[in-house]
């Protein structure tokens, strides 16, 4: 029996269903993570206020877990509401690194694969910022060598475990010389430790362009930038493979990871059995893969591909009409008849 545990958030519009069917396709293949499921989010904090999303009874699960996953949790948009989930559980526990893979299936058009890494912890989701008068405000784009000299050292390492032998590193180092120059300064430190790792700066401007232009120059590369830059290009890169309801994501620090769907809560959509529920049953895998059941992950993978390149069960946002229960109960029995082979 494993002896891991995993804090479970079920998040805020579609993000029970969502967890509710990832939890299915974990226990078809008998995971032994124990799941503990706890809420956290707006609409918790709609019914019991305070200054955080998150619970004190909340946050003791979490650092008594190994590792935690979250479902698709609401940010509400004014000055009052609390910092979100995300951002409170990278900072909390310096889960520095997001690393969202984009890789499409065989219904895509388009073949890519490559790996977005953003630095999690700093830049302007430092949520430093003030007014300064009653019409105007500043924030804060918080950078050190240290945070990113960190982030920068995972990217080069999952560069090498994947075999790539090419980062692009995105800045706006011609406007942003003192904080873009402090990331850009790591990159080329850390770059001469992995000298079969070649290295091009691209500007978030021209590099927007380029994924939507030919984003097939990036496949086997890795793609690294810091918190704001890298979520506007992760976001663009989930344009190409086939819906955002495909991407997972993990948050890794030095001894904790939280696992997450890299989309939204799709309050219009709860309670509808009907969104994808691709990106969230693969970001549990890669949560069980972190707590040691590799086995587990490379079933779930292996048979979540199976099913979008059949077509036969797809969500409407792929082009197809099952319902989100309909799709995780196909993942699950293939998974566990994967794991029984």
């Amino acid at each position: 029996m494993s002896n891991k545990k995993a804090a479970i958030i079920n998040g805020d519009g579609t993000g029970p269903e969502l967890v509710d069917a990832m939890i299915k396709v974990l226990k078809s293949c008998n995971t032994n993570v124990e799941l503990i499921k706890c809420d956290a989010g707006s609409e918790w904090w709609e019914k019991n206020k305070g200054n955080s999303y998150i619970s004190e009874e909340v946050w003791e699960t979490l650092k008594n877990s190994d590792a935690c996953f979250k479902g698709p949790t609401t940010t509400v948009p004014n000055p009052n509401a609390p910092r979100s989930v995300a951002v409170s559980i990278r900072q909390k526990f310096q889960l520095y690194a997001n690393i969202r893979p984009i890789k499409t299936y065989k219904i895509s058009k388009l073949q890519l694969n490559f790996i977005c890494v953003r630095e999690s912890t700093e830049g302007l989701y430092a949520g430093i910022e003030f007014k300064t008068s009653d019409d105007s405000a500043v924030a804060i784009r918080k950078t050190t060598g240290k945070g990113c000299r960190r982030v920068v050292k995972k990217a080069f390492e999952l560069a090498k475990q994947k075999e790539f032998k090419k980062i692009f590193a995105i800045t706006k180092r011609n406007i942003l010389k003192e904080t873009d120059g402090i990331f850009w300064n790591a990159v080329t430190e850390i770059n001469k430790e992995y000298p079969d790792i070649e290295v091009e700066e691209y500007y978030i401007d021209n590099m927007t362009q380029q994924l939507v232009k030919n984003p097939e120059r990036f496949n086997d590369s890795l793609l690294l930038s810091t918190n704001l830059f890298m979520d506007i290009i992760s976001e663009c890169a989930s344009g190409h493979v086939g819906s955002i309801g495909n991407v997972y994501s993990g948050n890794y620090g030095d001894n904790y990871a939280m696992f997450e769907p890299a989309h939204g809560s799709a309050p219009k959509h709860a309670r509808q059995d009907k969104v994808n529920p691709t990106a969230t049953i693969l970001s549990g895998a890669w949560m069980v893969e972190y707590l040691g059941e590799k086995h587990i992950s490379d079933a779930i993978f292996k048979a979540t591909e199976q099913v979008i390149d059949e077509g036969k069960y797809l969500t409407y946002d792929l082009g197809g009409s099952a319902s989100l229960s309909k799709m995780a109960e196909e993942i699950a029995q293939k998974s566990a008849a994967l794991i029984k082979k």
